[in-house]
């Protein structure tokens, strides 16, 4: 069993299609389960593997583990709202919010998206990764400047629809992250950057990918797709607490996320090494 419960599959073996003359690029293409001669499962690389098919794998695989992440969120709201002796914990750290303003943000983001799951990772000796202190700087100035670009973004939709968390403008605060800011912005660039990384930095095996052709349908999609199944019902919680504790809520489900999402990917990746 993997975090939280999760049971991954039985190992199943990687079989390398024949190499494209004149490719150096390192990303994999998307994968399909197929057999060999002898009937045995393998995975098999395909280039045109649907991408809502692929993403809807990943959303079911993420399914206990984010039903876990979601009630986490909602557990959060239902205890500021009907908890009358937790206030106290949410003020302080609201003023935390208040005080701090984007660089509290910032920081809080690293903490929970980058440090946290960083030493998660170093703790578990399947997990770990090669040049873990380069590795350490790319999550640390990823997720501070994310941090305040998201506390930037909740503001800017704070003042466009207002800070009320009446159903309507948490509905219409919720469509504009997930179905404007997200696919548009956030999952595209997040992608290139991670795929910069896994690539060892290097930016020639990501231009190669991109000029492979149909970019955002092969790796954006199905990212969009398990991102949506587990984010969604989360943002709708952010948005209905108060502007102040709803970067601190983003950043207590961000710490959860990054440990379960680097360790199904990893041991993926594993399995197709």
């Amino acid at each position: 069993p993997g975090a939280f419960g999760f049971e991954y599959p039985a190992p199943i073996r990687f079989q390398k299609p024949a190499r494209r003359s004149g490719s150096t690029s390192t990303l994999s293409l998307p994968l399909r389960i197929g057999s060999d001669s002898s009937g045995s499962r393998i995975l098999v690389k395909q280039e045109d593997a649907a991408p809502w098919r692929e993403g809807w794998d990943s959303a079911k695989a993420l399914l206990r583990p984010g039903i876990f992440l979601q009630a986490v969120a909602v557990g959060i709201v239902l205890v500021y709202y009907f908890v009358p002796a937790a206030g106290p914990a949410f003020l302080t750290l609201a003023r935390w919010k208040a005080n701090g303003g984007y660089a509290f943000s910032a920081l809080a983001s690293v903490l929970c998206g980058g440090i946290i799951p960083f030493i998660y990772l170093e703790s578990r000796p399947e997990l770990r990764q090669p040049r873990p202190v380069v590795q350490f700087a790319f999550y640390c100035l990823f997720w501070a400047w994310k941090g305040a670009e998201v506390d930037l973004w909740y503001r800017i939709l704070g003042a466009v629809f207002g800070s009320e968390n009446r159903f309507g403008i948490v509905a219409l605060k919720v469509l504009c992250d997930q179905f404007l800011y997200n696919p548009l912005y956030t999952t595209p660039v997040g992608n290139l950057l991670f795929a910069w990384k896994d690539a060892g930095f290097r930016v020639e095996p990501v231009r190669e990918d991109l000029r492979a052709g149909r970019w955002y349908r092969r790796r954006v999609i199905p990212a969009l797709i398990a991102v949506w199944s587990l984010w969604i019902p989360v943002v709708c919680c952010v948005f209905a607490l108060p502007a102040l504790l709803q970067v601190p809520l983003f950043n207590v489900v961000l710490c959860f996320w990054s440990m379960l999402y680097i360790s199904i990917t990893r041991r993926q990746n594993a399995v197709a090494a």
